[in-house]
């Protein structure tokens, strides 16, 4: 889709210079844009590779002497990152199927979706699913029964969405997803030797060979507003009461988020994160890549948890979490720092013994 760098300038509220008729077809590196694209220099690092493209035109810093560089026309941008979110949203090209309901389509005639749904081709829709306007289900999408799917929402190819599960409006749902899978939940019928394990620390257990029962999983889960769940990511249903994911919350690939969780408004799951089984996420927490946060634990709001960190314990809000176990960032580094430094005064020590030794063998 073409669009002027006014048009985009007032998109981005952002100022322009140059040629605001200027007519842009994309986004690119300021070395590989070409005449039909904004050159994205929006660091003063990049400006110099301007001249390695062919851009007319360019989105770079507030203040930069744009006339230097050859082009017929700028947009400035302050924030750079914001700046990115909002030019590639205006050359976004979403994944699209005709209007309508394939012929292959599978769907219960208890079923309510509004006239304007597009669903493709092999997709299988429950009993008494109800689908709200907007929404578009990529092919081989399946929505199990009395599920609801709010307005706009873009399920992508095979995602699988389970019994009861609600989505919100907005949401995006990427390849491969599944909502609503059965929660890990398991009892034996007396103490097993990890809940021995656990209540005393790790000293020896005595239990008994027991085989695992199976707790169903008889509530849902309820996805917010504005969310978006990435490729291959999988949310469980509650067991009694649903599993529920806060307005505004992304959650990236291959994340696991168990059974009862309850993850509150705007926060970011990044990938390979995992929150266990009944554990509370207030707003605006952000997981690393990697992180993981046990089961029946409390996260305030505006936690963050660094890559690969894992939380054993409750954390208050507001606090910064790093290593594992997960311990405050400052407090991880110094540790890390220390360890650094092991072998030379383990080399320090071994030298210091060896003069005490030395002087403890003289007469």
């Amino acid at each position: 889709m073409a669009i002027t760098i006014a048009e985009l300038a007032k998109a981005l509220d952002a100022e322009f210079a140059g040629d605001g008729g200027l007519s842009l077809e994309g986004a690119a590196p300021p070395a590989e844009a070409g005449p039909q694209q904004i050159a994205l220099a929006m660091d003063k690092s990049y400006l110099l590779e301007l001249c390695l493209g062919k851009a007319r035109a360019a989105a770079v810093p507030i203040g930069t002497n744009w006339q230097d560089y050859d082009l017929d026309a700028v947009i400035f941008v302050q924030r750079p990152r914001l700046a990115m979110a909002g030019i590639t949203a205006n050359f976004d090209v979403a994944p699209m199927i005709a209007p309508g309901i394939h012929k292959s389509a599978v769907i219960d005639p208890s079923a309510e979706i509004a006239p304007d749904v597009r669903i493709g081709a092999l997709c299988v829709i429950g009993a008494n699913v109800r689908i709200a306007g907007g929404a578009i289900l990529m092919p081989q999408v399946t929505i199990a029964d009395d599920a609801e799917i709010g307005q706009d929402a873009m399920i992508y190819s095979g995602v699988r969405i389970g019994t009861r599960v609600r989505i919100g409006t907005r949401a995006i749902i990427h390849y491969n997803a599944v909502v609503g899978s059965d929660g890990f939940s398991f009892v034996t019928p007396e103490k097993s030797a990890v809940e021995e394990a656990r209540a005393s620390l790790g000293k020896a257990v005595s239990a008994r060979p027991q085989s695992y029962l199976r707790i169903a999983s008889n509530a849902a889960v309820a996805i917010g507003n504005d969310v978006e769940i990435g490729a291959c990511s999988t949310i469980d249903k509650g067991t009694i009461s649903d599993t529920k994911v806060g307005d505004g919350t992304k959650i990236d690939n291959h994340v696991q988020v168990g059974h009862n969780v309850q993850i509150g408004r705007d926060c970011l799951l990044c990938a390979h994160a995992a929150v266990a089984g009944s554990s509370v996420l207030g707003d605006r927490v952000v997981l690393g890549g990697q992180a993981g946060v046990g089961d029946h634990l409390t996260l305030g709001d505006d936690v963050i948890a660094a890559g690969a960190t894992a939380i054993l314990s409750n954390v208050p809000k507001g606090r910064i979490m790093m290593g594992y176990p997960a311990v405050r960032m400052e407090q991880n580094i110094e540790t890390y720092k220390a360890l650094r430094r092991l072998p030379r005064l383990m080399e320090r020590f071994r030298k210091l013994e060896g003069l005490i030794a030395n002087n403890e063998e003289k007469p």
